[in-house]
């Protein structure tokens, strides 16, 4: 089931990246009647042109707004690459007057726990960061994965998900794992902390 921590507004935009995450999020959202828009971050890379077309196939199907944003500078000595994209997103979706949605889930934020707990300051990510918000941080992926199966809506695979020279990846496919095996109710654990945070 897929769960939410606090309200989600009645208009609001989606951050869409045509993957199973976002595409499930803009379906449950539509089902809950709620005004979707979409914003679409092209990274240039090699699969940002095919989740771009199959972005706004999606668009058009569904009649929703759709508004695209481009890289805009070139990638400081100082910045990683993750770094570089992530910056670059957000301040695109920084431009919208409504509240950004995204689809991030608890299996990202297991990761990132893991990730800025190896950097020596664990933390999690927040619900709220400016103007977007992540409300399915107590959700699994595989409930996206779920209810994209359930309602038959496809969606696209981006296949740098797997390149394990990104540090997200590496912790996603080889860390993770076997942070498991020590702690096999590790989502619990951080699924917890969350709804602390709600209660607070």
């Amino acid at each position: 089931m897929i769960q939410v921590l606090g309200k989600i507004p009645n208009k609001c935009t989606v951050a869409f990246s045509g993957g199973v995450d976002s595409v499930a999020v803009v379906d449950f959202l539509l089902n809950g009647r709620k005004q979707v828009d979409l914003a679409f971050f092209n990274h240039g890379t090699k699969t940002s042109e095919a989740a771009q077309f199959f972005v706004e196939q999606f668009a058009d199907q569904r009649e929703l707004k759709l508004t695209i944003g481009n890289i805009t500078r070139g990638k400081l000595p100082e910045e990683s690459q993750e770094e570089f994209w992530r910056n670059e997103r957000h301040k695109f979706f920084a431009t919208f007057d409504k509240p950004v949605i995204t689809a991030h889930h608890l299996d990202d934020a297991v990761e990132t726990w893991i990730f800025t707990s190896l950097h020596g300051q664990s933390r999690l990510i927040p619900y709220a960061s400016g103007n977007v918000i992540h409300p399915f941080l107590i959700t699994p992926k595989s409930e996206f994965v779920s209810w994209c199966q359930r309602k038959n809506v496809g969606w696209i695979e981006d296949h740098s998900n797997d390149d394990l020279r990104f540090m997200r990846n590496l912790i996603r496919h080889r860390i993770v794992p076997e942070a498991l095996r020590v702690n096999p109710g590790l989502h619990k654990v951080i699924k917890k902390k969350y709804l602390e945070l709600v209660k607070m």
